[in-house]
């Protein structure tokens, strides 16, 4: 295989990997985020579900220019030492 087809498919299964790491946390996160007002009795289970599915919806569009990633990674690494190996690494 040439580097750049191992490159490639490196990518795809860190990709992937973040995608099922990033699913499992949002997952256990809405559950946490939902047990104390449904165990309190304060909202039924039906309603704190619709609220965190449109509260974690409506984040994404508060939140979409991503100032605190772009102000982080703000001269962080230097692009020109990143390469598949580094990548996979971190």
């Amino acid at each position: 295989m040439h580097t750049v087809q191992i490159s490639f498919h490196i990518l795809a299964l860190l990709i992937v990997l973040a995608l099922l790491f990033d699913f499992m946390n949002g997952f256990h996160d809405a559950a946490n985020a939902i047990a104390t007002v449904v165990s309190t009795g304060v909202l039924r289970p039906q309603t704190a579900v619709a609220m965190a599915a449109f509260f974690n919806l409506a984040a994404v569009f508060v939140f979409h220019q991503l100032h605190v990633a772009a102000s982080v990674g703000k001269g962080t690494i230097d692009p020109a030492v990143v390469d598949h190996v580094v990548v996979f690494g971190a």
